[in-house]
């Protein structure tokens, strides 16, 4: 099916080069665009697909750092969905047309000391981000990541290892289902909201995940004092 699918007159066709499942219903995608891809760590392209007659059109974070063709995402499997059973039923080297990168949840410039705050698969965009500007000299990045269960921290060794190699990367995982063995942070990311703030109130504040907890963090942070043009946020339904 993935094969058959055609470009809208102002998309592109992408291949499928590869993909993994890095924790259950949840996959990562490799594809390569049959142009390069001009996009700001944080945007989304949208990717488009001729389903049950209609033409359905689903907006996904870009996953990686802009590498001329090449981009990767990361998506869960919607029980009962349309659009992601489609994608998780691609094959190595079939096609699915998409639309050039859109979006504003982007770094500010010039970037200031960060925040970023993700639930499940809104660890996307902070993934391109941190692979786009986390250097020995950048500014300082606390990612607090929250999930169900530990099985969800995506990219969960690949972020241990950026904490070991830069010392401006904190990882501050948090788990509201632990399961025994579990020694880490507990509860929503909510609770642990002014640890990773560390007192400071001159930092830029990144969130994506979910619209209940986007909305509560960005209630919580006016009421701290932040100022709106300090919040960058993404909301998944």
């Amino acid at each position: 099916m993935g094969a058959r699918a055609k470009p809208t007159k102002k998309g592109m066709l992408a291949r499928l080069l590869e993909f993994r499942d890095i924790a259950p219903a949840v996959r990562h995608f490799v594809f390569e665009a049959q142009d390069p891809l001009h996009f700001t760590a944080g945007q989304f392209v949208s990717l488009n697909a001729n389903l049950r007659g209609k033409e359905i059109t689903r907006a996904y974070s870009i996953a990686s750092a802009a590498n001329g063709k090449i981009f990767e995402l990361c998506l869960n499997r919607v029980e009962g969905g349309l659009f992601s059973p489609y994608l998780f039923g691609l094959k190595q080297g079939e096609q699915i047309s998409l639309r050039p990168p859109l979006g504003t949840f982007t770094l500010r410039e010039p970037a200031h000391d960060s925040v970023c705050i993700a639930t499940g698969t809104g660890i996307a965009p902070f993934r391109s981000m941190l692979r786009t500007y986390l250097r020995p000299d950048s500014p300082q990045f606390t990612l607090l990541f929250g999930v169900r269960h530990h099985s969800g921290l995506l990219y969960e060794e690949e972020f241990q290892e950026a904490g070991r190699m830069f010392a401006r990367f904190r990882l501050m995982p948090t788990i509201t289902q632990p399961e025994a063995g579990w020694t880490g942070r507990v509860g929503r990311v909510q609770a642990h909201l002014e640890e990773a703030l560390a007192g400071r109130r001159d930092i830029d504040i990144y969130l994506c995940g979910l619209k209940p907890m986007v909305d509560d963090v960005r209630q919580k942070l006016k009421e701290m004092g932040f100022d709106r043009k300090q919040i960058r946020y993404e909301k998944y339904d």
